[in-house]
């Protein structure tokens, strides 16, 4: 538990007057206890129709085969593989919150942590049906699996990427789903508790028996930390080995050395921008700014700089490798994407991912909440763009000219990108009605340290430096749910 000795420069992790743990509960079970308002029916709705896309392409695309896709002789990788790699990136950042962020003791990750644990497992779901649905004949995916020796001469081929995005996915969603729902228990069980009828006896059977004790307590902090350790190398291994899919090859623009880092860089960057894309709705529709403060979004918009100052100078670095490779196919292929039919992709994705980010050095841009919301959309647009450059333009114009063409997505490829964007939304909705999409138990945890009123409280005391109190007052002209007034009465 954190410290009551909190600095008074540090800005508040809770804002709002008269908070109490009683509120706490009430404020953040409210959308779980309560009937979903217009804006999350409407929400709803819309995601429903993009999951029902999804069901008509998927099952279009098992109907007919994969020949439904745009795919052609030479363009084997399209918007399938694309669409599985973005997802894979956008479900990295529910792990870093989670676990590297506990192991060192950031507390700001409190209040953001289960709805981006969330989003990471809903994530990975869609990134799976990618998988599923490449493998032309869906209803033999469990020969990826290791299995015994039972077929005759077939065994797993280990040297098939998709074997190991098997491996990578299922190891990153069975480690991620058990840290998301071993933090929820202390949540569930206040559910169960206030809850009657039925709901109480479903969310007894899910809160296995957490009882608040002491020794539960302590077993509950020991398992976080243990899963936080497993989960914090998955953070560098899982995109690492989706990189290695690319990398293994002999094709020029994705046999490199730099796609591991790379990718986890970008994958990072994706994913903190769609916490962001999120929260920032989820914390308005749902009332949360005193829990989801400007802090939290100042600190997302600092790591979402960080990665994609990376990423910015991975392409550099690209750029620079094939002109001193020597390797002529090398040149070509990145001067194809520069100036090559694929142009307009290749500079969109330069603007969005490496200029766009930029914007966010400016504190006024970095703690203004429309400004962020578009900037994460536009991330996102960007990553996007990023794995279709990569796949695409190195693969549409390979060794022999006289196989050269081009890529168009079909509409079924359309319906399966657009409709996973529409299951994943579906999901995150339901997650929304069912569980609490903050973490009651640790905002609890720093309600006497970190919160506003406690800082308030300290500074009417007055036994503090005087300039430190107007750099903390200053600080707080940011925040769109501080009462400025409260401090203009000291």
């Amino acid at each position: 538990m954190a410290g009551h000795n909190e600095s008074i420069l540090r800005e508040p992790l809770i804002t709002g007057k008269d908070i109490t743990y009683a509120r706490i509960t009430e404020e953040i079970l409210s959308p779980v206890e309560n009937k979903p308002n217009k804006a999350w029916w409407i929400g709803f709705i819309l995601a429903l129709c993009g999951a029902t896309l999804w069901i008509v392409s998927v099952g279009y695309t098992f109907w007919f085969g994969i020949g439904a896709w745009g795919l052609n002789k030479t363009v084997g990788w399209a918007w399938d593989i694309t669409g599985f790699v973005w997802w894979v990136g956008i479900g990295h950042a529910g792990t870093l919150i989670s676990a590297v962020l506990l192991l060192f003791r950031q507390n700001w990750r409190n209040s953001i942590n289960r709805s981006a644990e969330a989003m990471t497992i809903f994530a990975v779901i869609c990134a799976a049906t990618y998988v599923v649905s490449h493998m032309g004949r869906p209803w033999l995916a469990y020969w990826v699996l290791p299995l015994p020796n039972q077929f005759g001469s077939l065994w797993v081929n280990f040297n098939s990427p998709l074997v190991w995005d098997m491996f990578a996915i299922s190891t990153y969603f069975s480690v991620s789903l058990l840290f998301w729902y071993t933090g929820l228990l202390p949540d569930i069980a206040t559910i169960r508790d206030r809850a009657t009828g039925v709901r109480k006896k479903v969310y007894t059977i899910f809160s296995f028996g957490w009882s608040g004790s002491v020794k539960t307590w302590q077993r509950f902090e020991a398992v976080s930390l243990i899963l936080a350790g497993i989960s914090t190398p998955l953070v560098l291994s899982v995109h690492t080995i989706v990189s290695m899919d690319f990398a293994t090859s002999v094709i020029p623009g994705w046999h490199t050395t730099i796609f591991p880092p790379y990718f986890v860089a970008g994958a990072i960057f994706s994913g903190f921008a769609m916490v962001l894309t999120l929260l920032l709705v989820v914390r308005k529709v749902l009332g949360l700014e005193n829990y989801i403060t400007m802090f939290h979004i100042e600190s997302m918009n600092k790591i979402i700089i960080l990665t994609g100052s990376i990423v910015g100078v991975a392409y550099l670095t690209e750029l620079f490798i094939a002109w001193y490779s020597g390797s002529q196919y090398e040149l070509y292929a990145f001067q194809n994407r520069i100036a090559g039919p694929f142009a307009w992709a290749y500079w969109l994705m330069m603007t969005c991912n490496v200029i766009s980010p930029q914007l966010l050095w400016f504190k006024k841009i970095r703690t203004n909440i429309a400004a962020t919301w578009v900037l994460s959309i536009v991330v996102n647009i960007g990553m996007w763009f990023e794995r279709f450059v990569i796949i695409v333009t190195s693969l549409h114009r390979d060794y022999l000219p006289s196989s050269w063409t081009m890529f168009s997505p079909t509409w079924v490829d359309v319906g399966v990108f657009v409709g996973s964007i529409g299951v994943f939304f579906t999901l995150f909705l339901l997650f929304l009605r069912v569980l609490p999409s903050i973490a009651i138990a640790e905002v609890k945890m720093i309600l006497k340290s970190s919160s506003e009123q406690t800082k308030l409280k300290l500074i009417k005391e007055g036994n503090l430096d005087k300039e430190h109190v107007q750099e903390y007052i200053d600080s707080l002209e940011k925040f769109d749910s501080v009462k400025q007034e409260e401090y203009a009465k000291i």
